[in-house]
């Protein structure tokens, strides 16, 4: 009898042990649980592809609507301001109901009848932000302008949520609306809906992020939020993160060999091999204030970089530019008059343009790697910074507000025909030269975020792309970043991907945790 006994309690710790293990939540990528919300045959799924950091979720459901939701949902729980994004696709599937629906969502609870706001995309190329205010109540929604949407944004801040949708490639239409019902605590993540109890639809996310925003009492250079080093394939527009930081990580660099970017962290200098994902201290000497303005030689053996001088020095703590050995060692000054931020080397590699304030006016000059004699190329009162020249070495392409906000122009070396290159509605900063010079990429901040003639941390901000010949720009990237994020040339030397820095003050492990570091 004690024998049987026995064997029943442990039979019966076995089903309780493995009923536990089935119920339990496995983290998936970035998000920590996934779940079918209300009645969901056959069970959904979500696979996370860490190669290509691409979510897949397969799922039935009736519909995201009315007074209760069936669906399935990968999530995570949070608190406070978040930014929700992601690419997303439908498998085409023949007779696929034109209703079915995708996107990214925040919700109060798991429950079928819960509260909640998402940004769906349908079948039928619909865009809404749809939200439930009470349990179990209706649903309403507000539907975007935009047809077809495939990127798609959720922002939450205090009690305001926006919706933001695009085509790749187009900037983003915006909605909002205002509630305090969803509550502070909540789950986010992206869900799929065949909007057909007996069919199964599957779908394909990328891009996937959930970036926590700097807080409203954040003091600009004095307080930092993490950093993600992003790479970017030109030829999918998918974006992998590679490294992460809890501070700020600035302006990485592609080596001419595309073994190793060189970014800079914490005043110093580091250099991270691609292969083996390790970081290591660059050596410059005394020069311990580098900046975000370093730029490698087209030969790839000299580095010019830009480091603020010692507090209460002669430069007053501004900063001037060097040049060293692309292995690190002694840096050699090269500008006269701080501040001077270094951009590009001339192809041949006898000159360096950079930027420099001097009576009260910002210009762009050329210098020799050696020094001495420092050549004025602008002269107009406007604002003039970004200077990159052309690999053919015909052309500078900078940045200017003298057509009363930032955009892109181009002169020749010498500094004559100073033509204006873009005309959009943004501010342009910090143009890139593809290596094969047929492309140039820069970074675009909002004007209504943002004063023309500043770059800070922490804003919206596109990348974008446009032909040197001209035409219509395109965004290749949607992010949270600015100082920092492509200040120095950002392509790979074969030109097909761009090295760039997001941010969010709360990091989520997008890989194991040997590729993060903690300050």
């Amino acid at each position: 009898m004690n024998r049987n006994l026995s064997y029943l309690l442990a039979l019966l710790l076995v089903v309780i042990f493995f009923n536990n293990i089935a119920s339990a939540q496995i983290p998936t990528g970035i998000f920590e649980g996934q779940n079918d919300v209300g009645n969901v045959k056959p069970k959904g799924t979500a696979t996370y592809n860490s190669l290509t950091q691409q979510y897949t979720l397969t799922s039935s459901g009736a519909n995201i609507w009315a007074n209760a939701d069936a669906f399935h949902f990968l999530w995570r729980k949070i608190k406070g301001d978040f930014i929700l994004r992601a690419n997303v696709q439908f498998i085409d599937r023949k007779g696929a109901d034109p209703h079915r629906k995708l996107g990214v969502m925040v919700r109060s609870s798991l429950d079928a009848g819960s509260k909640y706001v998402d940004v769906a995309a349908h079948g039928n190329k619909v865009a809404a932000l749809q939200y439930r205010l009470a349990d179990n109540d209706s649903t309403r929604q507000i539907e975007s302008k935009t047809s077809g949407a495939n990127v798609l944004q959720l922002e939450r801040r205090g009690n305001v949520y926006t919706m933001s949708v695009a085509k790749q490639g187009d900037p983003f239409t915006n909605d909002t609306f205002t509630t305090t019902e969803i509550g502070d605590d909540v789950y986010v993540g992206i869900f799929l809906c065949a909007h057909n109890a007996k069919a199964v639809e599957k779908a394909v996310f990328s891009n996937v992020r959930i970036v926590v925003p700097n807080k409203p009492d954040f003091k600009p250079y004095t307080d930092y939020i993490g950093s993600n080093i992003e790479i970017l394939d030109l030829s999918t527009n998918r974006s992998k993160v590679i490294y992460q930081y809890d501070k700020s990580i600035q302006a990485p660099n592609w080596t001419r060999d595309g073994k190793k970017l060189l970014y800079n962290k914490d005043d110093l200098l580091y250099t991270y091999d691609l292969a083996t994902n390790t970081p290591t201290l660059l050596n410059t000497g005394d020069v311990k204030r580098n900046n975000n303005d370093h730029v490698i030689s087209f030969d790839g053996k000299r580095l010019a970089i830009s480091s603020f001088g010692a507090k209460g020095g002669p430069d007053n703590g501004k900063s001037v530019g060097y040049v060293l050995p692309i292995t690190g060692g002694i840096p050699k000054r090269i500008t006269t008059t701080a501040p001077s931020y270094i951009h590009s080397w001339s192809p041949d590699g006898k000159s360096i343009v950079f930027m420099s304030t001097r009576d009260n006016n910002s210009d762009i000059y050329r210098v020799s790697p050696d020094g001495g004699l420092e050549t004025r190329l602008t002269t107009d009162p406007a604002y003039d910074d970004g200077c990159e020249f052309t690999p053919d070495g015909k052309y500078i392409y900078f940045n200017s507000t003298r057509s009363g906000h930032m955009q892109i122009w181009r002169m020749k070396p010498d500094g004559s025909e100073q033509t204006q290159f873009t005309h959009s509605e943004f501010n342009d900063w910090f143009p890139h030269v593809s290596p094969d010079g047929k492309f140039i990429v820069y970074i675009s901040f909002l004007q209504t975020e943002v004063k023309p003639d500043e770059h800070p941390f922490y804003r919206h901000v596109y990348l974008q792309r446009m032909p040197i010949s001209g035409g219509k720009p395109e965004v290749i990237a949607y992010l949270y970043g600015g100082q920092g994020t492509i200040n120095t040339p950002s392509f790979s030397p074969d030109g097909k991907k761009i090295a760039f820095v997001s941010n969010t003050d709360l990091l989520f492990p997008i890989f194991p945790i040997e590729h993060q570091q903690k300050k």
